[in-house]
């Protein structure tokens, strides 16, 4: 059985509605093969895929938001966000998602059409 690794949002967070990407390796050694990267997905369908793939294998999923930044002072920003964050009480009101059953490929299909509809709208 293999390993998954996301964040745990509060409630309401609006990091849930950006696409996710999910990373899946060797729970072992880390040089042993190059990791693959997919997505992006909707959280839920992200959750769901990394656990379907990592459940009978040695294999490290990892979930987390794709930022669509826009240019370098976004990206400046987020990292200034990111050094200075106070992560003592992340624990605090989190809520643990377990995932569903994986999305079939039509559904992945469409979550893209949103994702990319969401991106394009100012």
């Amino acid at each position: 059985m293999g390993t998954l690794v996301t964040l745990q949002l509060p409630p309401g967070s609006p990091i849930a509605d950006l696409p996710w990407v999910v990373t899946i390796g060797a729970l072992g050694d880390p040089d042993e093969w190059d990791p693959v990267v997919c997505g992006p997905y909707e959280r839920d369908h992200a959750l769901a895929l990394a656990r379907a793939v990592v459940a009978d294998d040695d294999l490290m999923a990892v979930v987390e938001p794709l930022q669509p930044l826009d240019g370098v002072e976004a990206i400046r920003r987020e990292i200034e966000l990111a050094r200075t964050a106070d992560f003592s009480d992340a624990d605090a009101g989190s809520s643990a998602t377990v995932p569903g059953t994986p999305p079939e490929p039509g559904e992945v299909r469409a979550g893209w059409r949103r994702i990319a509809a969401g991106i394009l709208t100012p």
